[in-house]
């Protein structure tokens, strides 16, 4: 099982979740939860041990935003397909994706990742700097992710009748 698999697992990502986190207001609005926690973090310095409070609204807002929305009536955009690719990129050890496909999303999973240890780096020190280009750099590399999901659910739309049935 992929680490992809087990984040899915844990969120409870079953296939009417899915099907709802493919609204594009939920792939947009959910790039909210990073400057929320960077805002709750930071916020520590004037609200002391009430910003657990709202570090704990942020991590709600990731795990109930892909359920509030409803299932779009299309899918046939870029932010759902992202999140049709991600359900590809997550099945590639049953259904085996295509060799230009297989590496460089976790080159970007690699920049999202050294992004976020800047955004903690800047929290724990305060440091405006860190924490921006960290915030960045997550960005940067979680959305350029995002588009090569695109990328290979183009790719991977008619190797199964499942892929199929999610474009409509």
């Amino acid at each position: 099982m992929t680490f992809d698999s087990k984040v899915a697992n844990f969120f409870q990502m079953d296939d009417a979740t899915w099907a709802r986190h493919a609204n594009p207001w939920s792939v947009f609005t959910r790039t909210a939860v990073l400057p929320l926690l960077i805002v709750a973090v930071w916020s520590r310095v004037w609200l002391g041990w009430w910003s657990l409070g709202l570090v704990a609204i942020a991590l709600l807002w990731n795990w109930i935003n892909p359920r509030l929305f409803p299932k779009p009536q299309s899918t046939d955009n870029w932010a759902s397909k992202a999140v049709l690719g991600e359900r590809v990129w997550i099945n590639r050890d049953t259904v085996p994706i295509p060799a230009h496909h297989r590496q460089f999303p976790n080159w970007l999973n690699a920049i999202s990742f050294i992004g976020l240890l800047l955004v903690i780096w800047g929290l724990v020190t305060l440091s405006i700097w860190p924490t921006l280009m960290g915030f960045v750099l997550t960005l940067v590399g979680k959305f350029w992710f995002l588009d090569r999901m695109v990328w290979l659910y183009s790719e991977m739309k008619n190797t199964t009748p499942e892929y199929q049935s999610w474009l409509y």
